[in-house]
């Protein structure tokens, strides 16, 4: 049956996070035109929070700069795929550009260390982290390619797991659970670390694939669960915030570059300050979307992670990622997330 594009969130939910698209940030700029006029482009739903707060940071640009940067909004992958568009980041042909975390690991690989399973425990030490040594070690990793971060991470949220049988509560419920994941390397591995059986799956397919029992279950934030309602063919959500993922405001190092430093500096302010506004969002949606989805028929599970840190700590899996990010990524990520290997 027809479901709801994953990076979709309907008008009711959006609002449920405490902001509206702006009219105003719909309309075209009179008057003449920009010194520099540049594209952002996401891979979002217009309604999702990522845009609305991209769309309020952009008109604060303009306003703080006197019209002399115009930055165009192009959501819902209007300018390609996320692969399409981090080639066109990288080449300069688009500007800007927002990107989770795992996908920006397949160009640069230590970007993907934020999702490793069960390091973080909570938001507090996710934003430590992120903004404190971790960050400013994955920004320095990532300004050493064509492309830069101009703001601070922004959220994509915590991932949970659901079946339409067995009750995940302990890690001994996932051995043999066959459980879709998106074809990133480091989920694969953490599934199958914790003997479950992990199936790489395309995101277009997972509501068939549940439907049809090729899977038991599946791993996402809850947002993702909502809007492809997920809930129809899922009896229980296990909260294991198992791995976090964030987005990156990305930009072409010339393009960004080519702005005066103040300018530079105003950008990055506006964007920072949305940032924090779009986390919010995020939160108060994860809050509010657990009864929306209690309501419709799924039942939460609150879980102990501390069992599944554990059972991954008695594997390879912390080594052989360690092994891959290398000893000074790792250590800025256990300043946080406390002694992994």
């Amino acid at each position: 049956m027809p479901h709801a594009n994953p990076r979709s969130l309907n008008r009711r939910t959006v609002l449920a996070a405490g902001a509206a698209l702006p009219l105003f940030g719909i309309l075209t700029r009179p008057g003449s035109a920009a010194e520099f006029s540049y594209k952002l482009a996401t891979g979002q739903d217009p309604t999702h929070p990522v845009n609305i707060r991209a769309q309020e940071a952009i008109d604060r640009i303009r306003d703080a700069t006197g019209g002399r940067v115009e930055i165009k909004l192009f959501p819902a992958n209007q300018l390609g795929s996320d692969t399409d568009l981090l080639a066109q980041v990288r080449n300069g042909s688009v500007e800007f550009f927002n990107l989770s975390s795992s996908i920006l690991a397949t160009f640069v690989p230590v970007a993907g260390i934020v999702n490793t399973g069960f390091a973080f425990p909570n938001y507090d030490a996710v934003w430590q982290a992120m903004d404190g040594d971790l960050g400013t070690y994955l920004r320095t990793q990532i300004a050493k390619t064509p492309i830069l971060t101009v703001s601070k991470v922004w959220d994509n949220g915590f991932r949970h797991i659901t079946s339409s049988g067995r009750e995940i509560k302990t890690p001994e419920d996932l051995k043999n659970f066959k459980i879709r994941v998106p074809p990133a390397p480091i989920l694969t591995s953490l599934f199958k670390a914790l003997d479950a059986g992990p199936a790489p799956i395309n995101f277009n397919e997972v509501y068939s694939a549940l439907q049809t029992k090729v899977v038991d279950g599946q791993e996402n934030p809850l947002p993702i669960i909502a809007t492809t309602r997920l809930y129809e063919v899922q009896k229980s959500c296990s909260l294991t915030g198992h791995v976090w993922d964030g987005y990156w405001i990305l930009g072409n190092k010339r393009a960004f570059q080519r702005l005066p430093q103040d300018i530079q500096t105003k950008v990055t302010a506006e964007f920072d300050r949305s940032a924090a506004d779009q986390r919010a969002d995020v939160a108060k949606l994860s809050e509010s979307l657990r009864k929306d989805l209690g309501a419709k028929g799924l039942q939460f599970i609150d879980v102990d992670r501390e069992p599944f840190r554990a059972a991954l700590s008695k594997t390879s899996f912390y080594k052989d990622w360690k092994g891959k990010y290398g000893d000074e990524a790792w250590a800025h990520l256990e300043k946080t997330s406390g002694k992994l290997v």
